[in-house]
């Protein structure tokens, strides 16, 4: 039994690390006034981009980088559509993740032949497990070993550095003159302005952190928690990212909570296929499947709680005159 917990804690942290560092780039964006809808679209073309570049290089690393460059571009592309032009920021983020969608597959068939998939990667062109000091010596002792040989060993290096994430976010948003800009500029923009800070430069480099984040949570997908690019593979995530983001009420820390219940309803859906349980017998994959996306349906129709998410959230700025 308590093996058993301990696996499904492992896939839960496992599942939600591409959505604790989507949900924090969402954080920075919404934080600064701009809603991030394109979240999904940035999070599949970076996992494209990184399979592609770790596959056709042999390198991982260049293919993080390579998933992070397509996400800042198309950051800066929502911003250029609606800060500098200020077009509405829902339209601008939907036609990315549409463009996304399109793109991955024709490009994938293009260059590879694979009906949009991307080679296998193999170990070496993929972020595998850490094991860290004193795991396997400790692996035999009750209770503490196999909490620190299977649960907080064992991750690949994206997985830690979404956790470590959190605290870094929180310090920049609440601690930094940067955070408090930010927050300023997604809570009275005029105020910022009047103080000779400039708003749209405070939003595009909220939306370039922002696309730094979510590149990292594509690139997870397609070279660490698979290996390789298929179509589609983001499969909602980005939405269900900014779900867990309003569950937190724009937090870092009520954020990473809200992820990783998503991530444990997942865990929990996997390890419940197949099973039978009592009285109900075995229930089917899809009902299973379909519970963190219920989730994310209840927590944006307000069902957990009412979110007040920044007042100047979704505005376009006007300088005033």
């Amino acid at each position: 039994m308590f093996e058993s917990i301990i696996l499904i804690l492992d896939a839960t942290l496992r599942v939600s690390a591409p959505l604790i560092l989507a949900a924090l780039a969402g954080l920075f964006s919404e934080r600064s006034g701009i809603v991030n809808i394109a979240l999904e679209g940035k999070m599949l073309s970076s996992a494209f981009a990184a399979a592609a570049t770790a596959s056709v290089t042999g390198s991982v690393w260049l293919g993080l980088l390579a998933g992070i460059g397509i996400s800042v571009l198309l950051a800066l592309i929502h911003g250029f559509a609606s800060i500098t032009h200020r077009g509405d920021q829902i339209v601008s983020g939907v036609a990315i993740n549409m463009l996304a969608v399109g793109l991955t597959v024709t490009l994938g068939r293009f260059w590879f032949g694979l009906g949009g998939q991307t080679p296998a990667l193999n170990d070496e062109s993929r972020f595998t497990a850490i094991t860290l000091p004193f795991a396997d010596a400790l692996a035999d002792v009750p209770v503490i070993g196999m909490l620190y040989s299977q649960l907080i060993s064992g991750h690949n290096f994206l997985v830690y550095l979404s956790l470590f994430a959190v605290p870094a976010v929180y310090w920049v948003v609440y601690k930094t003159r940067f955070g408090l800009r930010l927050r300023a500029a997604g809570e009275n923009p005029h105020a910022v302005d009047t103080a000779g800070i400039s708003v749209a430069w405070i939003r595009y480099r909220a939306l370039i952190i922002a696309g730094v984040l979510a590149g990292m949570a594509g690139a997870y997908l397609s070279t660490a928690h698979s290996a390789g690019f298929v179509p589609n593979m983001s499969a909602g995530k980005g939405f269900i990212a900014l779900a867990a983001l309003i569950f937190g009420k724009w937090k870092p820390v009520p954020v990473l909570f809200g992820c990783l219940l998503f991530g444990f309803l997942d865990a929990i859906a996997i390890r419940l296929q197949g099973v039978e349980l009592p009285l109900v017998g075995e229930i089917p994959v899809q009902a299973i499947e379909v519970l963190p996306y219920i989730l994310t349906v209840l927590l944006l129709a307000g069902f957990i709680g009412r979110a007040v998410g920044p007042k100047a959230i979704g505005q376009p700025y006007v300088k005033s005159r």
